[in-house]
């Protein structure tokens, strides 16, 4: 995410609507193993043969806890990789409650003597660098923001790329001729998806000489929309997901958190008429119970860059500037169909695969303002 001081404003003026959880996250603790801890908690894991020289890999978490189903359980994954492949790197994250415990918690891994500092999510972009300018000789990085000083490495993803993929399909395979997507909040790391969902249907759309409407979000207007205002409220994710069906969608990509999983609910109740594209990780595997119900999902691949910043920093050399994750590079793409993969007609996957190379090479342009530049 490139906006930074723009999200951390959206965040606070939704505080009153109650996006964030109140509350502080607590110093994480260093002894232990398995890193299980929810929102305010803290966990730990080290690689076997760890000592008093082990290289110490400290995580913020965002909101919605380490097992989100999201960009906080893929962030903190990855970060279990790199403790797995190098025994002498010890690994560790503090959850936060709110946006509150942003400034307190990278305040507190820095003081705690973390040799690097992860950051997960945009909207901890003013902090961390104001975190960071007091601490000019320590490492730090963010997932969903571009490098904003020499010690931050910036992690983004060009999610639209994945999305158009997404959107296309759906609008392929949409049985009522409407599809739809809502957010968690509106901001860049959000709203990038949801426009090249919009893309990937408009692209099916010209091509087929089609009418596939999108319920939820039109990347022309940038405003309005469809949000749930949190990424942990299911209920909510449920009830918009019903209003949309309502309107007749058939297929709906929810860009929240854990309150996508509302979306599942919603296809469930529905007796599968209505089917789900999942976001960031493969649905199949980190919302299971849903699986029947996902057409596919929406990747970020968070967790292999998280493995390499921390393995390459453990081995004393610290990446710099920014990383970018496209469908070039793995960073972004669909996931399996899993079960419905013998729904998914041959010739529309052979579609799919071009239409990523064309994405790739340029051919087709993707126009989403929130991507990185």
């Amino acid at each position: 995410m490139r906006h930074t001081s723009q999200a951390v404003k959206i965040a606070a003026a939704l505080g009153a609507a109650s996006l964030l959880l109140a509350g502080c996250g607590s110093k994480p603790s260093t002894s232990g193993s398995g890193g299980s801890g929810g929102s305010g908690g803290s966990g730990s894991n080290g690689g076997s043969g760890s000592s008093a020289k082990a290289f110490k890999a400290c995580m913020v978490l965002d909101t919605g806890g380490v097992d989100d189903r999201s960009f906080n359980q893929s962030s903190w994954a990855g970060m279990q990789a790199a403790a797995k492949q190098n025994s002498s790197i010890n690994v560790s994250y503090v959850s936060s409650s709110s946006q509150n415990d942003y400034t307190p918690n990278l305040n507190a891994e820095t003081n705690k003597g973390c040799n690097t500092v992860l950051a997960v999510g945009g909207l901890m972009g003013d902090a961390l660098k104001a975190v960071a300018q007091k601490n000019p000789k320590e490492h730090y990085a963010e997932i969903d923001n571009a490098s904003s000083l020499p010690n931050i490495y910036g992690m983004q993803y060009n999610t639209a790329q994945g999305g158009f993929l997404g959107g296309y399909l759906a609008a392929a395979m949409s049985k009522t001729g409407k599809v739809a997507t809502f957010g968690g909040i509106n901001i860049p790391p959000v709203t990038i998806y949801m426009d090249g969902f919009w893309e990937g249907v408009q692209y099916f759309n010209k091509q087929k000489h089609k009418n596939v409407a999108v319920l939820g979000w039109n990347e022309k207007k940038q405003k309005g929309g469809t949000f749930a205002n949190s990424f942990t409220d299911l209920n909510k994710g449920k009830s918009i997901s019903q209003a949309f069906i309502q309107s007749g969608a058939d297929i709906i990509f929810p860009v929240a958190g854990g309150t996508g999983l509302g979306a599942g609910a919603a296809a469930q109740a529905s007796g599968g008429k209505v089917s789900v594209i999942w976001v960031d990780t493969d649905g199949c595997k980190s919302a299971a119970q849903y699986c029947k119900y996902f057409l596919t999902s929406v990747t970020k691949n968070l967790s292999d860059p998280v493995t390499q910043y921390v393995t390459k920093a453990a081995g004393g050399t610290f990446p710099t500037g920014n990383y970018v994750g496209t469908l070039a590079n793995g960073g972004t793409g669909l996931a399996p169909f899993h079960q419905f993969d013998s729904k998914v007609p041959s010739s529309l996957k052979s579609e799919l695969d071009s239409i990523k190379k064309d994405i790739i090479s340029g051919k087709i342009k993707i126009t989403s303002p929130s991507q990185p530049q």
